[in-house]
């Protein structure tokens, strides 16, 4: 009696499974988790959303293309609300808690500085999306965004040639944290290689969040008066909105002191009146205004996706260079898991490097074999009235990352892990 009644009761579940109204029974051995963290509040939020978003429709695409060694991905969403400590506790929860096989997440290196001892403790793999200072290279870390030679080092060439103005003087301005005071070490040494002398480089940092740029602009324009100059902005998140506003406001035009920025891209420019800021200079590894068939498709997708989901403001969304980071980095990680029949994070480790991937920025991109960095290709754009970019200058194709700069003693073969 008893065996005839578990059985009616199987035969029931499996039942209820069937038509679709007990999926989670079997969801859990169908699907490979993985964690989505990044800031959707706070000052970090205009920047990290569409990273967010970006990283669910690469998912939502998988998926619909047969998943991951044929189970579905699922996205565990957390928000780290631009505070650097919930960022180290919103990684364990993701791997100790929600076992997540991989993180796609951070923006800001002092959020990555803030999970990296979880990632290394819980031995989890984060796949980090943004241009960032180098001088860090972690078996833990796959860094999709530019190091300083594949972003900083060549905007600031750029700037010094015949062609970007040929500047004598710079203002290095920036964020307070790791991220701007390392990029401007880096670069102070540069410019010294080049001849330049520390009277013609002044540096001046804000707390994030920083509104007022007043007296920061009308302190460039003096400093302008020494000699042809260039700023050099490391500003990130919406602080970036007051800053180029108040450029407008002082009229400060591109052909008078022309700004070459590392974290502003089409999506912060969305906030922004862009006709005061033509001609001024953005540094990245790609720009949706760049043309070419993968291109395209990616920006079709991008926009029929916000709309699907109704994003805010979904009629006007763009793309930019962390999103088609982000978007190389979930695809490589597919095809090495894939390679490696297993989301075990060292065996995945192990097949990453040599990944390849046709990218949207127009080259096929590799996965450094040693350096857990992309080849990057190196775009610089000219800011349009419609907040997009006009290339100005690009390198002939993609071009290794030096995680340790050649301009810090001491770094000398220090490039592989």
């Amino acid at each position: 009696m008893k065996r005839r009644l578990v059985l009616k009761q199987l035969t029931a579940v499996s039942l209820l499974a069937l038509s679709g109204w007990m999926p989670q029974l079997y969801a859990a051995e169908d699907t490979i988790k993985v964690g989505i963290l990044h800031s959707l509040s706070g000052t970090m939020a205009i920047s990290e959303t569409s990273l967010k978003d970006v990283a669910l429709m690469t998912i939502d695409e998988i998926n619909a293309n047969g998943g991951v060694m044929g189970k579905k991905l699922e996205a565990v969403v957390v928000d780290p609300a631009s505070n650097w400590p919930l960022f180290a506790e919103k990684s364990r929860q993701l791997l100790a808690q929600d076992k997540v096989a991989a993180v796609f997440g951070c923006w800001t290196s002092v959020s990555r500085k803030s999970v990296l001892p979880v990632f290394k403790e819980l031995n989890g793999l984060l796949f980090y999306p943004v241009q960032y200072e180098g001088e860090e290279l972690e078996k833990n870390v796959f860094y999709t965004g530019a190091a300083p030679n594949q972003q900083a080092i060549p905007a600031v060439e750029y700037l010094m040639s015949e062609d970007g103005g040929g500047a004598k003087r710079f203002v290095l301005l920036g964020t307070d944290y790791v991220y701007p005071r390392t990029t401007n070490k880096i670069l102070r040494a540069f410019l010294h290689s080049k001849g330049v002398k520390d009277s013609d480089i002044d540096e001046v940092y804000t707390p994030f969040g920083h509104s007022d740029y007043q007296t920061i602009v009308a302190n460039i324009k003096k400093f302008a008066a020494g000699g042809k100059t260039a700023v050099i902005s490391t500003i990130n998140g919406d602080s970036n909105v007051p800053f180029y506003k108040e450029l407008g406001n002082a009229g400060l035009k591109a052909t008078d002191v022309p700004v070459v920025a590392f974290s502003v891209g089409e999506e912060e420019l969305r906030g922004v009146d862009a006709k005061p800021l033509v001609g001024h200079l953005a540094a990245w590894n790609y720009f949706e205004s760049i043309k070419n068939p993968v291109n395209e498709a990616f920006i079709k997708k991008w926009q029929a996706y916000a709309k699907a989901k109704n994003l805010p403001n979904a009629s006007t969304v763009v793309t930019n260079d962390p999103m088609e980071a982000t978007y190389i980095g979930i695809y490589m990680w597919k095809q090495a898991v894939e390679q490696a029949k297993t989301t075990d994070v060292d065996k995945v480790i192990a097949a990453m490097g040599g990944q390849t991937f046709n990218s949207p920025s127009g080259f096929k991109i590799e996965m450094d074999k040693t350096n857990h960095h992309l080849h990057k290709p190196v775009y610089i754009g000219e800011i349009k009235a419609d907040g997009q970019f006009n290339v100005v200058w690009k390198s002939k194709g993609p071009i290794r990352a030096q995680p340790w700069s050649p301009y810090i003693p001491g770094n000398e073969g220090k490039q592989g892990l």
